[in-house]
């Protein structure tokens, strides 16, 4: 009998428990309020040497959506938040749910252009932001936008130890224009009444990185989020109570969802750290003795390559994640070996509200021995993920195709384009754009991303592939391939690397490493090492600049 996606092969993959049914709150802040109600006095938010109670963390959040609601805030308007990985997120997100707002994430390395694009598309009537940015170049921002409230946040707040490695920075003095988060939230007030959410109303409008176009948002609802959430909490097994440390960022769909709104589905600790930087990420290990993070395979790269990393940095975690990023295999092997741990990997998309498939505990992923792709993981027992061709038809198992999702995750669609919601999510299965195959067992192949396949001599050449390659080099940190333009095959492989600290190498010895391992038409003829590749803050590496940069002859 022939095996379909819809038999669902990977659920073989997983435990009684994985593949059992869950019931997911009906939103995170319901989460939370049980949370509260529980386990009042446990320490919902480690920031360096501060600690907020889920009791505190409650009557501050009260006192932002006191606030709002007070200035007019009425259910269903949006307020945009750009701040970094600190309590004052976490409090300024669940006072704008409470007060019933839908909440637009703004990734604080965001230019004015940038920043303007979103708030004028989401229509975000009130903005919470560094004070720093305030004054350097949001006040002419938003000055020209729908923003009609805002509230300015200093993060040195709520600790005392100023470690200058991210906290580099000075207080500003307080603008005459905008309210103190932190004032607002210590002056009390109860949360407005009125209409409690729903799993059916929008949470986030998450905007897309705008690889192709403008960037567009998706709505994710409460019931997308606090599902995910749910999964992932149960999947990862992990104690009561257990510490999340935030290594991907919150504004970020998996900062939010695997690990706010986990951490809060399972009554947990959410430690912080402001913004990454290595060497204060495992002085937040030592201290707070996380059981899980996730972040994407550029920070453990750079985790693994400090100075100072030991196997005791890493010896509390139950589970180790990787997503948002590429992981080579090996990656995963030199981490291993190097510090305990097995790196997991996993899938998703901003659309699918982080993970669609991820490698469960107590499972290591395959490598798929023609490619040398490392599997992303297995879908969960709810979603079906299905590889179709240009038509749209189910491919068989172990063929190329493009990855579709549909489950409980998926958005509905994007704000206020439903021409372009239903072309990307036609009756409710979103076309995700990556290329992949999926094996008899179940796992999942990410191959790349479709706009990113090079065509060299008529032939396909998907840059991951490469790149794994790439990494298989002791001296290589970093690789990226991109395709340029060559007047003889149409487009030639280009590879940019960076090196780890102390490790010496040539482009033509890299070449020569790919050229042993590769077919004549995929290794590159081109390697350009940089002492850094650009990179999104969410970790994820910028082939687009790349690819601009060799079309240029820079």
């Amino acid at each position: 009998m022939t095996v379909t996606y819809e038999d669902k092969p990977w659920l073989k993959q997983l435990n009684d428990v994985q593949r059992a049914p869950v019931h997911p709150p009906e939103t995170v802040l319901h989460a939370f309020r049980e949370a509260v109600r529980t386990v009042p006095d446990r320490t919902a938010l480690a920031y360096f040497d501060g600690h907020v109670s889920y009791r505190d963390a409650d009557a501050l959040s009260d006192g932002v959506a006191a606030h709002l609601a007070g200035r007019g805030f009425q259910h269903g308007d949006r307020l945009a938040l750009m701040l970094q990985n600190s309590p004052h997120f976490v409090l300024a997100l669940l006072g704008a749910w409470k007060a019933g707002a839908v909440v637009v994430p703004v990734n604080p390395m965001y230019k004015a252009g940038e920043v303007a694009h979103v708030l004028h598309d989401a229509e975000a009537t009130a903005l919470v932001c560094d004070e720093r940015a305030w004054e350097q170049y949001l006040r002419a921002t938003a000055a020209d936008s729908p923003v009609r409230m805002v509230l300015t946040a200093c993060e040195r707040d709520l600790q005392s130890r100023d470690d200058p490695r991210v906290l580099d920075f000075e207080r500003a003095a307080p603008a005459e224009d905008t309210d103190d988060l932190l004032t607002v939230a210590r002056a009390g007030g109860t949360s407005p009444g009125g209409r409690e959410l729903t799993g059916a109303d929008t949470a986030l409008i998450s905007y897309t990185s705008g690889t192709s176009g403008t960037p567009k948002g998706a709505m994710n609802t409460h019931a997308n989020i606090a599902y995910n959430a749910e999964r992932q909490h149960t999947g990862l097994q992990l104690p009561d109570g257990a510490c999340i440390f935030v290594l991907a960022p919150l504004f970020h769909i998996t900062g939010m969802v695997c690990e706010l709104s986990a951490c809060v589905v399972g009554r947990g600790t959410l430690a912080l750290a402001y913004r990454f930087e290595a060497g204060v990420v495992l002085d937040a290990f030592m201290e707070h003795r996380p059981a899980y993070t996730v972040g994407p395979s550029t920070a453990y790269m750079a985790l693994a390559a400090h100075p100072h990393a030991t196997r005791e940095h890493f010896a509390s975690f139950r589970h180790l994640s990787s997503g948002g990023a590429p992981l080579p295999p090996a990656l995963v092997e030199k981490f291993g070996a190097g510090f305990g741990p097995y790196l997991s990997n996993g899938y998703g998309l901003t659309e699918c509200t982080a993970p669609c498939a991820s490698v469960p505990p107590g499972r290591q992923a395959p490598v798929d021995p023609e490619s040398g792709t490392l599997a992303v993981g297995v879908p969960g027992p709810d979603t079906v993920v299905r590889i179709v061709d240009d038509e749209g038809r189910p491919v068989p198992l172990g063929e190329h195709g493009e990855i579709t999702v549909r489950g409980p995750q998926v958005v509905p669609g994007y704000w206020r384009r439903p021409e372009e919601s239903a072309a990307a999510v036609p009756g409710g299965e979103l076309l995700t754009g990556d290329i992949g195959f999926m094996d008899a067992d179940g796992w999942l192949y990410v191959v790349d991303r479709k706009k990113d396949m090079i065509n060299a001599s008529g032939f396909k050449v998907w840059p991951r592939e490469v790149e794994d390659v790439l990494y298989g080099h002791p001296a290589v940190r970093e690789a990226a391939v991109v395709g340029v333009g060559d007047e003889y095959r149409g487009e030639s492989v280009k590879a940019y690397v960076s090196l780890r600290p102390g490790a010496a190498a040539v482009p033509q010895e890299l070449i020569g490493h790919c050229r042993e391992r590769l077919a004549a038409y995929k290794y590159p003829r081109e390697i350009e090492i940089l002492g850094d590749l650009p990179k999104t803050t969410s970790g994820k590496i910028l082939r687009r600049e790349l690819r601009s940069r060799g079309d240029s002859g820079k």
